[in-house]
């Protein structure tokens, strides 16, 4: 089994401090640095943009994870990349060729990631897990903090069966 990593999200800090309250969360042995980038049209929120990042990065020596909500996924995606994100995940449902953008971010020198709204089925990654690192399963609809944990752990070991089966070294990691 695989160890457990912590990957907090910076979306409820203290944006006046954000820079401050990452390097604490580097200090208190997080594994990873979580942002989760919306755009206000694949879900009703707007938040963090590349140079907030990329002024973060700087600072912080731990990876960065960007969790990108957003309709138009591959024309961020190299944003984010530049920035200083080593895996950049993509929505399965904003993206029309997810084998693409998968294999576009990887060209990029980054992790690729997939991930799955609550209502997706397991399904959909079975074409792609050739060409992704991560896969992101949402236990809460996206674009809200603070929501109902929505129970999918049967759809969270279909994944993990599925991962285990094709033989690739892909985290899975539980959003909500």
């Amino acid at each position: 089994m695989r160890p457990i990593e912590i990957s907090p999200s910076v979306l409820p800090a203290d944006f006046a401090r954000l820079g401050e309250e990452c390097v604490d969360l580097e200090k208190a042995g997080c594994d990873r640095i979580h942002w989760d980038v919306m755009d206000g049209v694949f879900v009703p929120n707007l938040t963090i943009g590349p140079d907030v990042v990329a002024a973060v990065r700087a600072h912080v020596t731990i990876p960065f994870e960007a969790h990108l909500m957003v309709v138009k996924p591959d024309e961020l995606a190299p944003l984010y990349v530049d920035a200083g994100c080593a895996t950049v995940m993509v929505h399965a449902e904003a993206c029309t060729h997810l084998h693409r953008s998968l294999a576009n971010i990887r060209s990029l020198g980054a992790r690729s990631g997939v991930v799955l709204n609550p209502h997706t089925p397991a399904s959909v990654v079975a074409h792609v897990l050739d060409v992704t690192d991560h896969i992101l399963v949402m236990t809460v609809n996206p674009g809200f903090g603070g929501q109902a944990y929505i129970p999918l752990t049967s759809k969270i070991a279909e994944i993990a069966e599925m991962v285990a089966a094709s033989g690739h070294a892909i985290d899975i990691e539980v959003d909500g």
